[in-house]
Protein backbone atom coordinates (compact mmCIF):
# COMPACT_ATOMS: atom_id res chain seq x y z
CA UNK A 1 0.00 0.00 0.00
CA UNK A 2 0.88 3.70 -0.74
CA UNK A 3 1.50 6.35 2.06
CA UNK A 4 -1.91 7.69 1.31
CA UNK A 5 -3.61 3.93 1.86
CA UNK A 6 -1.75 3.53 4.78
CA UNK A 7 -2.77 6.66 7.00
CA UNK A 8 -6.71 6.42 5.45
CA UNK A 9 -6.53 2.64 7.76
CA UNK A 10 -4.89 4.35 10.48
CA UNK A 11 -7.70 7.37 10.56
CA UNK A 12 -10.28 4.82 10.36
CA UNK A 13 -9.04 1.45 12.49
CA UNK A 14 -6.07 2.79 14.38
CA UNK A 15 -3.58 0.60 12.04
CA UNK A 16 -0.04 1.24 11.89
CA UNK A 17 0.41 -2.64 10.83
CA UNK A 18 -1.15 -5.76 9.67
CA UNK A 19 -3.50 -6.54 12.72
CA UNK A 20 -3.18 -9.16 14.67
CA UNK A 21 -5.98 -12.19 13.98
CA UNK A 22 -8.69 -12.00 11.32
CA UNK A 23 -9.16 -9.02 9.01
CA UNK A 24 -10.28 -8.35 5.44
CA UNK A 25 -8.96 -4.99 3.87
CA UNK A 26 -11.00 -3.79 0.92
CA UNK A 27 -9.82 -1.30 -1.47
CA UNK A 28 -10.99 0.49 -4.55
CA UNK A 29 -13.34 -2.04 -4.54
CA UNK A 30 -11.33 -4.89 -4.21
CA UNK A 31 -9.85 -7.50 -1.70
CA UNK A 32 -6.33 -6.06 -0.38
CA UNK A 33 -5.38 -8.41 2.10
CA UNK A 34 -7.30 -11.19 4.09
CA UNK A 35 -6.57 -13.20 7.30
CA UNK A 36 -8.94 -15.84 8.79
CA UNK A 37 -8.17 -17.82 12.40
CA UNK A 38 -9.37 -20.86 14.14
CA UNK A 39 -12.24 -19.57 15.22
CA UNK A 40 -13.25 -16.71 12.55
CA UNK A 41 -13.57 -16.97 9.21
CA UNK A 42 -14.18 -14.66 6.44
CA UNK A 43 -16.11 -15.82 3.23
CA UNK A 44 -16.19 -13.92 0.01
CA UNK A 45 -20.15 -13.68 -1.27
CA UNK A 46 -20.68 -16.15 -4.71
CA UNK A 47 -23.89 -14.03 -5.78
CA UNK A 48 -22.86 -9.81 -4.94
CA UNK A 49 -20.21 -8.14 -3.32
CA UNK A 50 -19.26 -8.43 0.33
CA UNK A 51 -18.25 -10.94 2.80
CA UNK A 52 -19.70 -13.20 5.30
CA UNK A 53 -17.63 -13.44 8.54
CA UNK A 54 -18.39 -16.44 10.83
CA UNK A 55 -17.73 -16.61 14.61
CA UNK A 56 -17.42 -19.89 16.12
CA UNK A 57 -19.68 -20.19 19.10
CA UNK A 58 -18.00 -19.47 22.53
CA UNK A 59 -15.18 -17.70 20.92
CA UNK A 60 -13.22 -15.20 23.47
CA UNK A 61 -11.00 -12.36 23.12
CA UNK A 62 -10.54 -12.18 19.83
CA UNK A 63 -11.15 -9.15 17.14
CA UNK A 64 -12.13 -8.92 13.12
CA UNK A 65 -10.76 -6.10 11.53
CA UNK A 66 -12.58 -5.03 7.74
CA UNK A 67 -11.35 -1.46 6.84
CA UNK A 68 -12.81 -0.39 3.72
CA UNK A 69 -10.12 2.20 2.35
CA UNK A 70 -11.14 4.51 -1.65
CA UNK A 71 -8.55 6.73 -3.37
CA UNK A 72 -9.92 6.58 -7.06
CA UNK A 73 -12.06 9.55 -8.11
CA UNK A 74 -15.56 8.64 -9.52
CA UNK A 75 -15.87 4.91 -7.31
CA UNK A 76 -18.75 3.93 -6.32
CA UNK A 77 -18.44 0.48 -4.58
CA UNK A 78 -21.01 -1.01 -2.76
CA UNK A 79 -20.81 -4.01 -0.51
CA UNK A 80 -23.03 -6.68 1.63
CA UNK A 81 -21.29 -7.83 4.61
CA UNK A 82 -23.10 -10.41 7.10
CA UNK A 83 -21.69 -11.31 10.46
CA UNK A 84 -22.79 -14.35 12.08
CA UNK A 85 -21.81 -14.58 15.59
CA UNK A 86 -22.07 -17.80 17.61
CA UNK A 87 -24.05 -18.60 20.95
CA UNK A 88 -21.99 -17.23 23.54
CA UNK A 89 -19.24 -15.93 21.54
CA UNK A 90 -17.63 -12.25 23.24
CA UNK A 91 -15.90 -10.27 20.03
CA UNK A 92 -14.38 -6.89 19.15
CA UNK A 93 -15.32 -5.94 15.25
CA UNK A 94 -13.72 -2.67 13.80
CA UNK A 95 -14.80 -1.51 10.70
CA UNK A 96 -15.43 2.11 9.10
CA UNK A 97 -14.42 3.62 5.60
CA UNK A 98 -11.67 6.46 4.51
CA UNK A 99 -11.86 8.53 1.39
CA UNK A 100 -9.57 10.16 -0.50
CA UNK A 101 -10.69 11.93 -3.25
CA UNK A 102 -8.44 14.60 -5.50
CA UNK A 103 -10.68 14.68 -8.59
CA UNK A 104 -13.31 16.26 -9.58
CA UNK A 105 -15.97 12.90 -9.57
CA UNK A 106 -17.97 11.79 -6.41
CA UNK A 107 -16.59 8.86 -4.67
CA UNK A 108 -19.23 6.78 -3.01
CA UNK A 109 -19.23 3.81 -0.58
CA UNK A 110 -22.17 2.32 0.62
CA UNK A 111 -22.00 -0.80 3.30
CA UNK A 112 -24.63 -2.84 3.91
CA UNK A 113 -24.00 -4.87 7.25
CA UNK A 114 -26.34 -7.40 8.63
CA UNK A 115 -25.56 -8.77 11.98
CA UNK A 116 -26.95 -12.21 13.29
CA UNK A 117 -26.00 -12.07 17.48
CA UNK A 118 -26.36 -15.60 18.70
CA UNK A 119 -27.77 -16.45 21.94
CA UNK A 120 -25.80 -14.84 24.99
CA UNK A 121 -23.35 -13.55 22.69
CA UNK A 122 -21.85 -10.36 23.27
CA UNK A 123 -20.04 -8.14 20.54
CA UNK A 124 -18.44 -4.36 20.53
CA UNK A 125 -18.61 -2.78 16.83
CA UNK A 126 -16.91 0.39 15.56
CA UNK A 127 -16.85 2.23 12.73
CA UNK A 128 -15.17 5.77 11.48
CA UNK A 129 -15.97 7.40 8.48
CA UNK A 130 -13.55 9.48 7.34
CA UNK A 131 -13.26 11.99 4.24
CA UNK A 132 -9.98 13.95 2.92
CA UNK A 133 -8.76 15.07 -0.37
CA UNK A 134 -8.31 18.72 -2.51
CA UNK A 135 -10.67 17.50 -5.02
CA UNK A 136 -13.91 18.94 -5.67
CA UNK A 137 -15.42 15.25 -5.91
CA UNK A 138 -17.62 14.99 -3.34
CA UNK A 139 -16.99 11.87 -0.59
CA UNK A 140 -20.14 10.50 0.16
CA UNK A 141 -20.66 7.52 2.97
CA UNK A 142 -23.93 5.38 3.54
CA UNK A 143 -24.04 2.78 6.09
CA UNK A 144 -26.61 0.90 6.67
CA UNK A 145 -26.71 -1.79 9.80
CA UNK A 146 -29.60 -3.95 10.47
CA UNK A 147 -29.37 -5.99 13.63
CA UNK A 148 -31.10 -9.52 14.27
CA UNK A 149 -30.10 -9.76 18.29
CA UNK A 150 -31.02 -13.53 20.02
CA UNK A 151 -32.33 -14.15 23.36
CA UNK A 152 -29.58 -12.84 26.22
CA UNK A 153 -27.25 -11.13 23.36
CA UNK A 154 -25.37 -7.68 23.03
CA UNK A 155 -24.35 -5.32 20.51
CA UNK A 156 -22.86 -2.32 21.41
CA UNK A 157 -22.11 0.00 18.33
CA UNK A 158 -19.59 3.11 18.20
CA UNK A 159 -19.96 5.47 15.26
CA UNK A 160 -17.53 8.69 14.34
CA UNK A 161 -17.50 10.49 11.78
CA UNK A 162 -16.08 13.80 12.50
CA UNK A 163 -14.35 15.33 9.27
CA UNK A 164 -14.09 14.91 5.71
CA UNK A 165 -17.74 13.40 4.30
CA UNK A 166 -19.49 15.84 2.04
CA UNK A 167 -23.17 13.83 2.60
CA UNK A 168 -24.25 10.21 4.48
CA UNK A 169 -27.36 8.88 4.84
CA UNK A 170 -27.08 6.45 8.05
CA UNK A 171 -29.79 3.89 8.86
CA UNK A 172 -29.94 1.51 11.47
CA UNK A 173 -32.32 -1.27 12.08
CA UNK A 174 -32.70 -4.00 14.43
CA UNK A 175 -35.30 -6.40 16.72
CA UNK A 176 -34.11 -7.92 19.91
CA UNK A 177 -35.49 -10.97 21.61
CA UNK A 178 -35.97 -11.75 25.21
CA UNK A 179 -33.26 -10.10 27.59
CA UNK A 180 -31.22 -8.78 24.68
CA UNK A 181 -29.53 -5.42 24.33
CA UNK A 182 -28.14 -2.89 22.14
CA UNK A 183 -26.74 -0.28 23.11
CA UNK A 184 -25.79 2.61 20.13
CA UNK A 185 -23.21 5.84 20.69
CA UNK A 186 -23.20 8.08 17.36
CA UNK A 187 -20.49 11.29 17.24
CA UNK A 188 -20.77 13.34 14.13
CA UNK A 189 -19.26 16.75 13.06
CA UNK A 190 -20.51 18.57 9.91
CA UNK A 191 -18.92 21.82 8.58
CA UNK A 192 -19.06 23.71 5.04
CA UNK A 193 -22.23 22.70 3.03
CA UNK A 194 -21.98 19.10 4.08
CA UNK A 195 -25.74 17.47 5.12
CA UNK A 196 -25.49 14.09 7.85
CA UNK A 197 -29.45 12.38 8.08
CA UNK A 198 -29.40 9.63 10.71
CA UNK A 199 -32.90 6.88 10.84
CA UNK A 200 -32.65 4.54 14.02
CA UNK A 201 -35.63 2.20 13.99
CA UNK A 202 -35.70 -0.61 16.55
CA UNK A 203 -38.49 -3.22 17.72
CA UNK A 204 -38.19 -4.33 21.04
CA UNK A 205 -40.22 -7.83 20.83
CA UNK A 206 -38.62 -9.64 23.73
CA UNK A 207 -39.24 -9.75 27.24
CA UNK A 208 -36.74 -7.55 29.14
CA UNK A 209 -35.36 -6.82 26.02
CA UNK A 210 -33.86 -2.84 26.12
CA UNK A 211 -32.29 -0.07 23.74
CA UNK A 212 -30.09 2.75 23.93
CA UNK A 213 -29.53 4.98 21.20
CA UNK A 214 -27.42 8.42 22.16
CA UNK A 215 -26.33 10.67 19.67
CA UNK A 216 -24.05 13.85 19.92
CA UNK A 217 -23.57 16.09 17.07
CA UNK A 218 -21.79 18.90 16.33
CA UNK A 219 -23.09 21.45 13.25
CA UNK A 220 -20.96 24.03 11.58
CA UNK A 221 -21.20 26.42 9.00
CA UNK A 222 -23.70 25.80 6.47
CA UNK A 223 -23.87 22.04 7.30
CA UNK A 224 -27.76 20.14 7.99
CA UNK A 225 -28.21 17.52 9.98
CA UNK A 226 -31.30 15.52 10.58
CA UNK A 227 -32.02 12.89 13.37
CA UNK A 228 -34.99 10.49 13.37
CA UNK A 229 -35.60 7.70 16.40
CA UNK A 230 -37.85 5.50 16.37
CA UNK A 231 -38.75 2.69 19.20
CA UNK A 232 -41.53 0.49 19.06
CA UNK A 233 -41.88 -1.82 21.96
CA UNK A 234 -43.60 -4.59 21.91
CA UNK A 235 -43.07 -6.33 24.84
CA UNK A 236 -42.41 -5.57 29.01
CA UNK A 237 -38.90 -3.42 27.47
CA UNK A 238 -36.72 -0.42 28.57
CA UNK A 239 -35.98 2.14 25.57
CA UNK A 240 -34.11 5.62 25.65
CA UNK A 241 -33.14 7.94 22.86
CA UNK A 242 -31.00 10.89 22.96
CA UNK A 243 -30.05 13.96 20.63
CA UNK A 244 -27.25 16.56 21.91
CA UNK A 245 -26.67 18.34 19.18
CA UNK A 246 -24.50 21.65 19.00
CA UNK A 247 -25.17 24.65 16.63
CA UNK A 248 -22.82 26.97 15.24
CA UNK A 249 -22.82 29.77 12.33
CA UNK A 250 -25.63 29.22 9.71
CA UNK A 251 -26.33 25.59 10.23
CA UNK A 252 -29.62 23.80 10.83
CA UNK A 253 -30.07 20.02 13.00
CA UNK A 254 -33.17 18.48 13.34
CA UNK A 255 -34.42 15.64 15.74
CA UNK A 256 -37.35 13.70 14.95
CA UNK A 257 -38.28 10.99 18.04
CA UNK A 258 -40.84 8.86 17.74
CA UNK A 259 -41.92 6.22 20.72
CA UNK A 260 -44.60 3.92 20.17
CA UNK A 261 -45.85 1.18 23.09
CA UNK A 262 -47.74 -1.72 22.29
CA UNK A 263 -47.55 -3.34 25.67
CA UNK A 264 -48.42 -1.92 29.05
CA UNK A 265 -44.79 -2.61 30.50
CA UNK A 266 -42.91 -1.16 28.00
CA UNK A 267 -40.95 2.26 29.23
CA UNK A 268 -40.03 4.34 26.49
CA UNK A 269 -37.67 8.00 26.75
CA UNK A 270 -36.21 10.33 24.39
CA UNK A 271 -34.13 13.29 25.04
CA UNK A 272 -33.08 16.06 22.52
CA UNK A 273 -31.30 19.13 23.32
CA UNK A 274 -30.65 21.39 20.34
CA UNK A 275 -28.08 24.44 20.88
CA UNK A 276 -25.48 27.19 20.77
CA UNK A 277 -22.13 26.93 22.97
CA UNK A 278 -22.47 29.01 26.24
CA UNK A 279 -21.26 32.18 26.41
CA UNK A 280 -20.09 31.50 30.15
CA UNK A 281 -17.75 28.55 28.89
CA UNK A 282 -15.72 30.20 26.16
CA UNK A 283 -15.21 32.87 28.76
CA UNK A 284 -13.86 30.77 31.61
CA UNK A 285 -11.87 29.03 29.43
CA UNK A 286 -10.40 32.34 27.47
CA UNK A 287 -9.63 33.51 30.88
CA UNK A 288 -6.90 31.13 30.86
CA UNK A 289 -5.63 32.21 27.99
CA UNK A 290 -7.18 30.24 25.24
CA UNK A 291 -8.03 32.36 22.20
CA UNK A 292 -12.07 31.76 21.24
CA UNK A 293 -10.98 29.53 18.29
CA UNK A 294 -9.01 27.45 20.84
CA UNK A 295 -11.79 27.97 23.69
CA UNK A 296 -14.61 26.46 20.83
CA UNK A 297 -12.56 23.82 19.79
CA UNK A 298 -11.37 22.81 23.90
CA UNK A 299 -15.62 22.23 24.01
CA UNK A 300 -16.45 20.74 20.71
CA UNK A 301 -13.79 18.15 21.92
CA UNK A 302 -15.24 17.65 25.16
CA UNK A 303 -18.20 17.61 23.63
CA UNK A 304 -17.74 14.38 21.11
CA UNK A 305 -15.32 12.50 23.42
Amino acid sequence: MDEIQRRLLMEIADLHEIPEGAYNIRSNGEKAGRRTTEHIDIVTKTDKPGIDVIIKPYTKNESVHIPVIMTETGLNDTVYNDFYIGEGADVLIIAGCGIHNCGNQKSEHDGIHTFYVGKNARVRYVEKHYGEGDGTGERVLNPTTIVHVDEGGYLEMETVQIKGVSSTVRRTEGDLKKDASLVVKEKIMTHGDQVAKTYFSVDLNGEHSSASVVSRSVAKDRSVQEFVSRLNGNNACSGHTECDAIIMDDARVTAKPELTANHVDAALIHEAAIGKIAGEQLIKLMTLGLTEEEAEAQIINGFLK
